[in-house]
């Protein structure tokens, strides 16, 4: 089911109720190939549920849940690769849990609406940073306003990091 041009997505923070869940979406295949083992950042998203540095978030579609969605203060974590960015910059990362809702739009729609926010929060840039070999994921973010700043090696991988900057108007909508 593509999105529809008007479709909202809730944003809400992750319970200790949603880690079984978000660890059935991290065991897809579409999911798992992009993760690390799915034990490994269940601990790390349950760490994260009571961080000042990451929030961790269910995309709701509907009141379904359909995402897990995180995003971070690259500054408020010591040594993060992304600290060279600029103060107030926010970094995301998105996985939709369903199989059937993987290329058809989701992603960029639920990028491009929490960008929005962020930006209404003040943000001044929002990166993210997918796999190179992970083509969906670049045309997704390509599609919600990112664009590829540079490629980067560090401990979450080889990765292009790609941004988009408040100063850079309203993002486009329906591409």
């Amino acid at each position: 089911m593509p999105p529809e041009a008007s479709q909202h997505y809730d944003f809400r923070p992750v319970t200790e109720k949603d880690l079984p869940m978000i660890a059935g979406w991290l065991a897809e295949p579409h999911v798992a190939e992009w993760w690390d083992d799915p034990e490994t950042e269940i601990a790390e998203i349950r760490e994260h549920i009571d961080s000042i540095s990451v929030e961790p978030l269910i995309v709701e579609l509907d009141g379904r849940p359909i995402a897990y969605l995180q995003s971070y203060d690259p500054h408020l974590e010591d040594d993060h690769p992304y600290a060279d960015q600029p103060f107030g910059t926010l970094g995301i990362d998105l996985s939709i849990g369903p199989a059937e809702l993987v290329g058809v739009g989701h992603g960029s729609a639920i990028v491009r609406q929490f960008v929005e926010q962020l930006f209404e929060e003040g943000a001044p840039r929002v990166i993210i940073d997918p796999h190179p070999d992970n083509g969906r994921a670049i045309r997704a973010y390509e599609k919600a306003g990112f664009r590829a700043i540079g490629r980067r090696q560090s401990q979450y991988g080889d990765v292009v990091l790609m941004a988009v900057d408040a100063a850079e108007g309203d993002m486009e909508e329906g591409d």
